[in-house]
């Protein structure tokens, strides 16, 4: 069946709240042939997001009308491995205690993307077998740092990851890492190779049909902005992080497939 992903305004309500209205899903969802697999809060937001199993959509949004009336404002549908590899788990919240303090996860991702600086002049400089070997250094140095920091691969576009993290500081971490291993890289190795990282961080059912579908917009079109050596955060990352990072006001800049212009930070790394 299909699986689809919905998003809730329920202002005011706490994970509490959240956990007893999910119950409530469960106890009818049999009755429609409906399966409820798990849900996200975000308690600052007020904002909730149920991963469900369902025949069609209106079959969903009728269990959920039924079971306690907070219908979903947006649904999409979804790949189950897309869910896993962007949010991380598909299982319901360990039930905290008491519950009235169990903390859930918001579902609030950071996405970044990297890419190879001149990709297609270094393929053409060094040969297609040489090239690819240049790419593997380039996916072995990110994922160690993925792994390192928490971050979770998403997929390979070729000459560049996306990936997707829990947590907004340590995916800020991980893009300084990634920058440093490549300084480092490049002092040891006579072909040198940089990289551009793009940072944002949202919500994973916004105002598009994809899954993180404007994040990963705005993440990529970050990237492709950014100075070689570069990374570039917009200001929705730039709200999360603490002053540990020093970041550059690089003004508002037009990216494709954004009307106004966007605000951009660069996250010293050195």
């Amino acid at each position: 069946m299909p699986i689809y992903l919905d998003r809730h305004e329920l202002k005011g309500l706490t994970a509490a709240d959240v956990a007893e209205v999910h119950l409530k899903d469960l106890e009818l969802q049999g009755h429609y042939g409906v399966r409820f697999l798990t849900y996200w809060f975000d308690d600052t937001r007020g904002t909730a997001f149920c991963l469900i199993e369902a025949p069609d959509i209106q079959t969903a949004m009728r269990v959920h009308d039924e079971a306690h009336g907070n219908i979903a404002r947006d649904v999409i549908e979804v790949d189950l491995s897309a869910v896993e590899a962007f949010l991380g788990r598909v299982s319901d919240p360990s039930p905290g205690s008491p519950a009235a303090s169990a903390k859930v996860d918001a579902a609030l991702r950071t996405i970044m993307f990297t890419d190879i600086v001149d990709s297609t002049a270094m393929t053409a400089r060094l040969g297609d077998r040489l090239a690819v070997e240049m790419v593997r250094a380039h996916d072995a140095m990110v994922r160690r740092a993925l792994h390192d920091r928490g971050g979770r691969e998403v997929k390979h576009t070729g000459d560049g990851i996306m990936a997707a993290f829990d947590d907004a500081v340590a995916a800020v971490d991980c893009a300084r890492s990634i920058q440093q291993a490549f300084e480092a890289f490049n002092l040891a190795s006579r072909e040198k190779m940089t990289v551009r990282i793009g940072l944002d961080a949202g919500e994973p059912v916004a105002d598009h049909d994809d899954l993180f579908g404007s994040t990963v917009q705005m993440a990529a079109r970050l990237c492709q902005s950014a100075e070689p050596g570069s990374i570039v955060v917009s200001k929705a990352l730039r709200g999360l992080l603490d002053n540990r990072f020093r970041l550059a006001d690089l003004g508002s800049r037009p990216l494709k497939g954004f009307v106004q212009p966007v605000p951009a930070f660069a996250v010293a790394w050195r």
